[in-house]
């Protein structure tokens, strides 16, 4: 049952004690608050990720539903972003090693699993992955959030600080930039 209660109320659950209740809210976010944080700054996301919720469960009794707990969420996360640029300077977003793509080619595969395709896929990713990172960090921010978090433009704007047409402007431009530079990708 504790799975089909809103994120809200699972929030409000903890706050009273229930440590069920939080488990379930992890189980439903770490994914893509990780992602996020990852996107933003491969090298520290570790560190990020257990900060904002360390910082989640510090501020559990003073937790009031004001906002989606998604919205409250990836507050706590750029808030603790803008911390870490302060104090460290940008990382750039790079791709993820992956140690079993490299055991994974020395089966036999499947015509897509071949390595010629294995490669062209994760030159792709690459791409993606440069293109995002060549992003202007605010518009960069605006697409993590819709992409990696689902959340709308008023969350967005909420969350980053800035009005509604300013988070609407970052987006569309950051996806502007993105088929700019992945166009002949297809």
């Amino acid at each position: 049952m504790e799975e089909l209660r809103t994120d809200e109320a699972l929030m409000l659950a903890y706050r009273a004690g229930d440590a069920a209740a939080f488990e379930v809210l992890y189980g439903r976010w770490r994914g893509r608050l990780y992602r996020y944080l990852a996107h933003q700054s491969r090298g520290a996301a570790d560190e990020l990720f257990q900060d904002v919720w360390l910082r989640v469960v510090g501020a559990r009794q003073n937790y009031e539903v004001t906002a989606k707990f998604s919205t409250w969420l990836f507050r706590i996360a750029h808030n603790r972003l803008i911390d870490y640029y302060r104090s460290q300077g940008r990382d750039i977003v790079e791709l993820y090693a992956d140690p079993e793509d490299d055991q994974a080619e020395s089966l036999p595969a499947p015509e897509q699993e071949m390595p010629a395709a294995m490669l062209e896929r994760r030159q792709t990713a690459q791409r993606i992955l440069d293109a995002l990172a060549e992003l202007p960090q605010p518009q960069r921010e605006a697409f993590l959030l819709a992409e990696e978090s689902g959340l709308n433009l008023a969350e967005i704007a909420r969350i980053t600080g800035v009005g509604q047409e300013t988070a609407k402007s970052r987006l569309r431009y950051a996806v502007s930039r993105l088929r700019q530079a992945l166009a002949g990708l297809r």
